[in-house]
């Protein structure tokens, strides 16, 4: 457990400075680089808040109405079986559709039971490891005019849920 706490401390600053040095060597200009991009995605995180405040209000939605819970409690013998905590679920469920729905259930993840809480790694690991398989396909798909994407989706939803399945387990072999 110690080597991933020391893990986890140095990532972000070895990473960090990798891309300073390599920029270095190149002759990179890095600090000019970095605030160009910061600029160019300003209006980027500008122009999502809508999505995220609209899809925000879709999960709640959706769970205020009763709709999630009835869902749930039909599947809860089978997640209780297999020791997936039912609350990481819905997160499961709307990472691979909404990166911001997915986002959203994290959020309440964290409000409920704290960032730092067994489910609240989980929910972090899940939101990492996985992706927006079908929003990803559709963009890039679309963009190069690729039609039959079967096999494509079969395999990116295959991956999260891979993704969903071994971040419980990650997290019940390093924190329990």
């Amino acid at each position: 457990m110690e080597w991933a706490d020391t893990l986890s401390r140095w990532a972000l600053p070895v990473v960090i400075a990798s891309i300073v040095i390599f920029g270095h060597f190149r002759k990179v200009q890095v600090y000019e680089t970095f605030v160009e991009g910061a600029k160019d995605g300003f209006p980027t995180a500008v122009s999502i808040i809508p999505h995220l405040v609209a899809m925000m209000v879709a999960v709640s939605v959706f769970r205020e109405s009763g709709a999630l819970e009835l869902f749930l409690d039909y599947l809860r013998p089978v997640f209780q079986a297999l020791h997936i905590p039912i609350e990481i679920v819905p997160m499961a469920l709307l990472r691979p559709i909404s990166g911001t729905g997915s986002l959203s259930v994290m959020t309440d993840i964290f409000q409920t039971h704290g960032p730092d809480s067994l489910l609240g790694i989980m929910a972090s690991i899940l939101q990492g490891s996985s992706d927006t398989t079908l929003y990803v396909l559709t963009v890039y798909f679309g963009s190069v005019g690729i039609r039959n994407a079967r096999y494509a989706v079969k395999v990116g939803l295959l991956s999260d849920l891979a993704a969903a399945v071994f971040s419980v387990m990650v997290v019940y072999w390093l924190f329990t």
